[in-house]
């Protein structure tokens, strides 16, 4: 397992579109179809890091909470399939079924999506407000396999708070630490 950190897209990045396929819906999703009225997360995921499985029961109560607010929430796997069979359309859609994802999760075939949003680890998070600026990236929280910290989500909704009650982020945005998204060799 590797620990690689998150890249940190520049704060007041734009959301870069994507259209890519819904493993859970079994439909195509844009951005703009997932987006929420007061911003939108979207969390670079796949099925079998540990960093990921760590956290994957609170992510779907987190998500489903911020939903609730207004807050679009959408993950997205990146990873080459071709070495990585476990993260392939079909996997995620079971996986997705088995966690009870109550948002999109996106199979993002050609890598390029995870490259527009620089990201770079799973778990790797990215919140926009409702203009699509970028107001927050980095860790839900700084739970790790292997701390006895919990996982309460604490940077990430901290980060929302501030966003829907339109103050700045004073808090130091740490980078996510997890497995290296696992890049296509050709």
């Amino acid at each position: 397992m590797s620990l690689t950190p998150s890249n940190m897209l520049p704060l007041g990045t734009k959301a870069p579109d994507f259209e890519l396929w819904d493993t859970v819906s079994n439909s195509t999703k844009t951005l703009n179809k997932i987006k929420g009225v007061k911003g939108t997360l979207v969390m670079f995921i796949c099925n079998h890091c540990p960093f990921v499985v760590h956290i994957n029961e609170a992510l779907v109560s987190i998500a489903i909470n911020l939903q609730k607010k207004g807050i679009g929430v959408v993950a997205i796997s990146s990873n080459d399939i071709e070495n990585y069979p476990q993260d392939g359309p079909e996997q995620m859609q079971t996986h997705a079924k088995n966690s009870n994802y109550a948002f999109p999760y996106l199979y993002d075939e050609t890598q390029s999506i995870a490259k527009a949003y620089d990201a770079a680890c799973t778990p790797d998070f990215f919140l926009f407000d409702s203009e699509l600026k970028l107001v927050y990236r980095g860790q839900l929280d700084d739970s790790r396999p292997g701390n006895t910290l919990s996982i309460n989500g604490a940077d990430v909704l901290h980060a929302v708070q501030c966003m829907t009650d339109n103050k700045v982020n004073m808090r130091p945005q740490k980078p996510s630490i997890g497995c290296n998204i696992k890049w296509k060799t050709n």
